[in-house]
């Protein structure tokens, strides 16, 4: 079947695939978006909240983040529908003493890059969280952060997507990418499906990018994948804290989500398992997280992890920040891919800058340019 030509085709049903959707077709565009399981079924959904900071985050990606502080509190009136968003602040722990320049310069940086900062002492500190354990020396405190429902928010720009005339195909697995004077003229699905490409082919369904770039354009990314771990305990009578955490050193991630449960994460991997085709969580990765977490918040101790999850697969890339960018083989491709973990939070400021590219032509706007391929590449 191939008796349509679409303006723009999306392969991804992600955050990043409907929420770019949405924005092209608010703009007249006609789009569709092809996913190969259904909306929000990889990174995008999943167990628990997602944290939504700046604190801590790569330079590079601020200014997509400032600009996203200005759509998260807006954005459940926006679309409509449910996001979970809540402003409770983000306090990035630290226990060293060597640590402390570090905090007071990243601090700066970050106050200058217009991201609301301050650098907490030991008692500071423990006026946000007095439950904290002494071996916590201070902080990094931006107000302004929060937490979100990824489920929800997916699912809700996916249904303001189809309110704007997106069609959105479930189950339609891409195979292959077939490339004409320079341009991507033609999606393959598994079936052999064929759907032509008038404009824009945008290849934004994260994992999945890589291996179709790779097999349609001959080119390699350095990204690749990853299985996070993410765990949760029973709901608790009196949450033992109300802040979202990280850490300086330590690989843990805290936040309390709805029910009165602790989430605890934060760079811990589970593994492919191929029998169940999917990824797991180890045990041995759920008690070190555990133990992180009740390093930081000894409370905790009485507590344990009811659910442990690793079986939403992530991008990671090579320098920590996503790869945004027009394929030099292929005019008219646009591929988003290594988020590494936290390209959920600026994903409201960045789906309209690369929706505005793929209408526009030209160079990148100018939030997206560090993340270009060029970076990787050789200037000699």
């Amino acid at each position: 079947m191939n008796e349509r030509a679409w303006e723009y085709v999306i392969v991804g049903g992600g955050i990043y695939g409907v929420a770019t959707a949405w924005h092209l077709a608010s703009a007249g565009g006609e789009v569709l978006v092809l996913e190969g399981r259904t909306v929000a079924s990889g990174a995008s959904g999943g167990l628990g909240k997602r944290g939504v900071r700046a604190n801590g985050r790569d330079l590079r990606e601020l200014p997509l983040m400032r600009a996203a502080y200005e759509v998260w509190p807006t954005l459940e009136a926006d679309l409509g529908h449910p996001t979970g968003w809540e402003r409770v602040g983000h306090l990035r722990l630290y226990e060293r003493h060597h640590d402390v320049g570090a905090a007071r310069a990243r601090a700066w940086a970050q106050g200058e890059a217009g991201i609301e900062t301050y650098h907490l002492d030991r008692s500071g500190v423990r006026e946000i969280e007095p439950g904290l354990s002494d071996v916590v020396l201070g902080a990094l405190h931006c107000p302004n952060d929060g937490v979100a429902d990824h489920s929800a928010t997916t699912a809700g720009y996916a249904a303001q997507a189809r309110e704007a005339g997106v069609v959105i195909r479930e189950g339609a697995v891409v195979s292959a990418v077939e490339v004409t004077g320079g341009r991507a003229a033609t999606v393959v699905l598994a079936g052999g499906e064929r759907i032509t490409v008038r404009g824009d082919l945008l290849l934004l369904n994260n994992t999945g990018v890589a291996p179709l770039v790779s097999a349609s354009f001959g080119r390699s990314l350095p990204v690749w994948k990853i299985f996070p771990q993410a765990m949760c305990t029973d709901p608790v009578a009196e949450p033992p804290f109300s802040s979202l955490f990280g850490h300086a050193h330590r690989p843990l991630a805290l936040k309390m989500v709805p029910g009165g449960a602790v989430m605890a994460s934060g760079g811990w991997r589970g593994r492919w398992n191929p029998e169940r085709g999917e990824g797991e969580a180890l045990p041995d990765a759920v008690r070190g997280n555990w133990a992180e977490a009740v390093r930081v918040f000894p409370v905790l101790e009485d507590l344990e992890p009811r659910v442990a999850r690793a079986d939403r697969a992530e991008s990671a890339c090579v320098d920590d920040i996503p790869i945004i960018d027009r394929l030099p083989e292929a005019s008219n491709v646009i591929v988003g891919t290594g988020w590494s973990g936290h390209g959920w939070a600026i994903a409201p400021a960045a789906a309209p800058l690369i929706a505005q590219w793929a209408r526009e032509g030209g160079d990148a706007p100018g939030p997206l340019r560090p993340f270009r391929l060029g970076r990787f590449m050789s200037r000699r």
